[in-house]
């Protein structure tokens, strides 16, 4: 599976963004998706994840209220509706596809996609 992240950019503290992945093969279809972020000088962390039928959706707590995720599986893409963004939120952001294990965890997470830049403007 090859994912291909785009929508990142520079938006002042307040905004927001909407990040898309799109998938190369229709089993992306059948697999749960992930995004996670990597600020400079950090490790990458979890940010949300939904599974294959769209029925189920996974936030961590600094995005929870303020992030959504969505998948078009007609499309072979996941989105992730960033609002009310933060400076804390500036990183490298990377969609992956989930394979086994816990949804937050990197490991679990087989294919990932080259990642987009949101920086935040304070």
């Amino acid at each position: 599976v090859q994912l291909q992240a785009s929508g990142g950019g520079l938006v002042q503290a307040g905004g927001s963004l909407r990040l898309s992945c799109a998938a190369s093969r229709r089993t992306f279809r059948t697999s749960t998706m992930g995004w996670f972020r990597q600020a400079p000088g950090k490790e990458r962390e979890f940010v949300a994840a939904i599974d294959w039928s769209a029925s189920s959706t996974y936030y961590a707590d600094s995005v929870k209220g303020r992030f959504s995720i969505s998948r078009d599986n007609a499309k072979n893409t996941v989105h992730l509706q960033m609002n009310s963004l933060k400076p804390e939120d500036t990183a490298v952001y990377y969609c992956a596809a989930h394979t086994i294990g816990p949804y937050h965890d990197t490991k679990s997470y087989d294919y990932w996609g080259q990642g987009t830049l949101v920086t935040v403007s304070s």
